[in-house]
């Protein structure tokens, strides 16, 4: 078919095509007028998704960004957010929507569908290149859409801090549960250490060194006394046991200003200073013994403490073992109530937190003008597509009843065309001359 064709065809056909586009013009302005107006009013609100979090310093990865805003939008809505629009509106007790929803048929609750009309009118998304989320209603009167809109904003706000806080506390109950496991857990180690330590009189300081080795380290460090002294002296007499009893009174002095009496640590302070001590007053009266009788403390006499020492310390070497795994078993079980009840601390803050990470951006405003429907839009639709309806038409009622135009209609290629027969022609002109009176030849 070619153009000439095509317009021929629908010049022939005008009156259908005319007739369409008339409809739909007039379908267009009884939408206008009768169809009722839709005003959009839009509420904004800001996603602190980089945020760290303020009591645990967590920030969301940027590969669930696009799941967490996901999220978010389709909570919006959710019945637990329109339902609390609902509720601050007290639309269950309006008689207008109750009649309303008698009318519907609905065989849902009243609540509930109530819910549904808000959620259906509800829109919201992710402003591009941004993290800005609008949340936008539609309703019949502007005024009345902008307060939904805020609405909804406030009640999205307040289901998402309820959640948080109800999966904090979730997570602290289970945390202080778990302290409550590794307080008994750490009881127990320290108790098993402390009956292998009286059993074994072994005590073992905080570098896990017991009090032999100490001991042996302070009398390998000890210099022996020049060998010219030939007098005894009237000098205090020291030991390695003193000096050791010395610093260890010294730190529970400063410990008991920070810890209780019955704290563990006191305790086992307090027990590895009875044993220094025992062996400090041992060794006070053998040196005593041998100044009274006149000898000397010469380097033989240390040389013979400090080997009877290392053979002490030899022969409990599988019990100092055993002690300082039963301190690493304490140690861990106190670690681990640490992080444990530092969790479970943090989240019972969490859980009393009233921080949402959503920041509100100014209330909605009224609309002006509806969004639908709109005049110019509608008419201009309306003309396009009874311009189409009635075009198609044309060309379907030319296939099932063609018509012979013009010659194209009927042109075969290598087929000559012999003649064309018009249909109607023009009326010869008579000559008037032979009509007047006496006109003629002779």
């Amino acid at each position: 078919m070619s153009v000439q064709q095509f317009f021929r065809i629908l010049w022939a056909r005008r009156a259908i095509t005319a007739t369409s586009l008339i409809a739909c013009l007039i379908g267009a302005m009884l939408v206008i007028q009768l169809v009722p107006a839709r005003f959009e009013a839009s509420s904004r609100l800001m996603l602190d998704i980089v945020r760290p979090d303020p009591v645990t310093g967590e920030a969301l990865s940027s590969s669930f960004a696009r799941a967490y805003v996901k999220t978010q939008t389709e909570l919006i809505k959710d019945y637990r957010v329109a339902g609390r629009v609902v509720d601050a509106f007290g639309w269950t007790g309006s008689p207008e929507l109750t009649a309303q929803y008698r009318a519907s048929g609905s065989d849902l609750p009243l609540h509930r569908w109530l819910a549904q009309r808000v959620i259906d009118r509800t829109d919201a998304k992710l402003i591009d290149a941004s993290n800005i989320m609008e949340i936008t209603y539609t309703g019949e009167q502007p005024e009345t859409a902008a307060r939904i809109a805020d609405q909804l904003r406030q009640a999205y706000s307040d289901q998402t801090m309820l959640f948080k806080q109800q999966a904090a506390r979730r997570n602290a109950d289970w945390f202080k549960q778990q302290t409550d496991k590794l307080k008994r857990e750490l009881a127990d180690a320290e108790k098993s250490k402390s009956e292998f330590e009286r059993t074994n009189n072994i005590v073992l300081q905080e570098n896990d060194t017991d009090a032999e080795s100490a001991r042996l380290s302070a009398l390998a460090s000890t210099a022996p006394p020049p060998p010219t002294m030939t007098a005894p002296v009237a000098a205090p007499i020291a030991s390695p046991s003193q000096t050791q009893l010395a610093q260890i009174d010294a730190t529970i002095a400063t410990a008991s200003q920070t810890l209780g009496p019955n704290h563990p640590d006191l305790i086992a302070m307090r027990q590895q200073r009875a044993v220094i001590a025992a062996n400090a007053s041992r060794e006070m009266a053998a040196a005593r013994a041998a100044a009274g009788s006149g000898g000397r403390l010469t380097g033989p006499s240390i040389g013979a403490m400090f080997n009877a020492q290392q053979q002490k310390v030899l022969s409990q070497r599988g019990q100092v073992a055993e002690a300082r795994q039963l301190m690493v078993n304490v140690r861990v079980a106190r670690e681990e109530l640490e992080r444990t009840a530092t969790r479970a601390s943090q989240l019972d803050q969490q859980a009393e937190s009233d921080e949402t990470g959503l920041t509100f951006l100014g209330n909605a405003v009224a609309p002006q003008t509806a969004s639908f429907p709109k005049r110019l839009p509608v008419l201009a639709g309306a003309l396009a597509l009874g311009l189409a309806f009635g075009i198609l038409t044309s060309l379907i009622i030319e296939l099932l009843f063609r018509r012979v135009r013009a010659i194209d209609d009927i042109y075969i290629e290598g087929v000559p065309v012999l003649g064309m027969m018009a249909g109607s022609l023009p009326a010869p002109k008579r000559n008037l001359t032979r009509l007047l009176p006496g006109s003629g030849s002779g």
